[in-house]
């Protein structure tokens, strides 16, 4: 049992799991919740509740608020819970630091690298030539407000060693939430950074009114775009049919708590995309997500129409009613 966890990332998820691990009825590890801000921090400690990110849920008296990142020192696991570009400086800085252990991540989406020939890469992949020790991620669909709220909730643990992979999953395995283990690092990052993408995709589609049977085909022909993409990156597509691939899709592009699904649903009422993410407050992944699938798309001459649609609609002033028409103008094809 790992009996001492870091939480990096002072978001609404990061706080939920943290949550989570110290208030579970079985064994619970030592908790350090950390973040960047002094001030941040300060305030969930007075608070006992991050009212920035995940307001009106309590934080135990047992998670250690912190923004000294050597205060995480002695945590026998990492967990990165910060939005995806920041993942890179924060390894840097743990290094800086001189703490190492094995690091797994709740980020979803493409790190943009110099080093990969795409210039983006999966997170386990940019962070391997600077990281010493086993690398994972946690992925799988998790609205933060439920898992904190102790609401059932299913997820999937993948790293690169497979001792490490059972003693995360029977970390996080606890009262309502009931976490599987896999082999496929790869198959779980590519489908949690792609589901953002037709997330963004659906929520243009109901903000159009273009009806459930629109919403379904993207879900569906999403998660074949998802596959053709997890193949050419290494991972296994039959992992897109679990909880890291369909699961996480229908999710993102159904529930209303989906900041990428809100993303398109203000797309489709002909607000500019700053303006949107002004509005949302958070980071919304889908948004470099379609740059980077776009790009990997074209390096690895791979048909992803609907990533297409969606860059055309973000990054070349497309309407979204242009771009779902033109998906439904393609010729005829196999399935």
């Amino acid at each position: 049992m790992i009996a001492n966890v870091a939480v990096l990332g002072g978001g609404a998820w990061g706080t939920a799991l943290a949550i989570h691990l110290a208030t579970r009825s079985n064994a619970r590890p030592i908790v350090t919740l950390y973040t960047r801000s002094a001030a941040h921090a300060r305030d969930c400690i007075a608070a006992r509740e991050n009212r920035r990110y995940l307001p009106r849920v309590e934080l135990p008296p047992s998670v250690t608020v912190t923004a000294d990142i050597a205060d995480v020192a002695g945590a026998g696991l990492l967990i990165a819970a910060t939005p995806i570009a920041e993942l890179l400086p924060l390894a840097d800085a743990l290094q800086a630091a001189a703490i190492t252990a094995p690091l797994v991540t709740l980020s979803k989406g493409f790190v943009a690298t110099p080093d990969a020939a795409t210039a983006w890469s999966l997170a386990h992949t940019a962070l391997a030539p600077r990281w010493g020790a086993q690398l994972g991620t946690v992925s799988g669909p998790t609205f933060a407000i439920e898992v904190a709220q102790g609401l059932p909730t299913a997820l999937v643990v993948a790293t690169t060693d497979a001792a490490l992979t059972q003693d995360v999953a029977a970390l996080l395995r606890g009262d309502a939430l009931r976490a599987y283990s896999s082999d496929d690092v790869a198959g779980v990052e590519v489908g949690g950074a792609v589901k953002n993408v037709f997330a963004i995709a659906a929520g243009a589609s109901d903000g159009l009114g273009f009806g459930d049977n629109a919403r379904a085909a993207l879900i569906t022909r999403g998660l074949a775009e998802a596959g053709r993409l997890s193949d050419a990156l290494g991972g296994k597509r039959e992992t897109l049919m679990g909880l890291a691939g369909l699961g996480d899709l229908v999710l993102t592009c159904t529930g209303n708590l989906s900041r990428n699904r809100r993303v398109g649903l203000a797309l489709s009422r002909g607000q500019p995309l700053a303006a949107i993410l002004t509005e949302i407050g958070h980071v919304a992944e889908g948004v470099q997500a379609t740059r980077a699938a776009y790009a990997l798309s074209r390096h690895f001459g791979l048909d992803m129409p609907i990533v297409d649609a969606v860059h055309r609609v973000l990054y070349d002033n497309v309407s979204p009613r242009d771009a779902v028409l033109a998906l439904l103008a393609r010729g005829p094809r196999a399935e």
